[in-house]
């Protein structure tokens, strides 16, 4: 497998957890069910930050032929990789998702603006380049219409900053201490993990994590600010 696929592998696992180890009774509500859109990716993003985890990957990553476990300068190479291009990454998804709020929220059809001009507007503070005049964008940006995606776009960023922040209480207590991050991971099983859609998400995570959930552990992650 690829470190990409090995990626996706938690990935979906996170939401097979949530599945699997649901305290809800009532179908509608287990699981992934009845989780709103901004916080359904939040144990799947969550378990993606496992495969960085020395000690998960190392426990895992050898070769396939003679079990060699995965050479350090390759681990070395995935911790650069992680970050590259993070800040433009950052800012296409806040353009797509401000693009996407402005036009549902605000944009009116008989206004001043057309769809196109306010895109042109908002990249002015989301693109490095601002868009080529042939840029045709809009037409190709289904989630502004179709897929259960509309207005929700900004779902995608705000459930990396849950899940950022979901695995920085694993990092607080120290991803090295094998009874502590048990303790931690109960409680995300007891919350997260078994609470599905019966209850707010943010009641959900303030369960977990004890307070409202904070953008900083995402800005760490994605190598745009300091590690404290």
């Amino acid at each position: 497998m690829t470190f990409g696929e090995v990626e996706t592998l938690f990935h979906e696992f996170g939401h097979g957890l949530q599945h699997m180890l649901t305290q809800v009774d009532y179908p509608g509500a287990a699981g992934i069910n009845n989780v709103e859109w901004d916080a359904v990716e939040l144990p799947s993003q969550f378990m993606e930050n496992w495969c960085y985890d020395r000690a998960t990957l190392f426990g895992m990553a050898q070769h396939y032929q003679t079990g060699a476990p995965l050479p350090e300068e390759y681990y070395q190479k995935l911790l650069a990789a992680r970050h590259y291009m993070s800040g433009s990454a950052m800012l296409r998804q806040l353009h797509f998702a401000t693009v996407d709020l402005e036009l549902h929220h605000r944009y009116q059809p008989e206004g001043a603006e057309t769809p196109e001009q306010v895109r042109d507007r908002l990249a002015q503070t989301t693109t490095i380049l601002p868009p080529l005049p042939t840029d045709n964008f809009l037409c190709a940006f289904g989630h502004i219409f179709a897929g259960g995606y509309a207005a929700g776009y900004y779902s995608y960023k705000w459930a990396e900053v849950l899940s950022a922040d979901a695995f920085a209480a694993f990092e607080e207590v120290g991803l090295e201490n094998e009874t502590a991050v048990v303790e931690t991971g109960q409680r995300f099983r007891d919350t997260v993990l078994a609470l599905g859609g019966s209850q707010h998400p943010l009641t959900v995570f303030k369960a977990f994590r004890g307070r409202e959930p904070q953008t900083e552990p995402l800005l760490r992650h994605s190598g745009l600010v300091a590690a404290s």
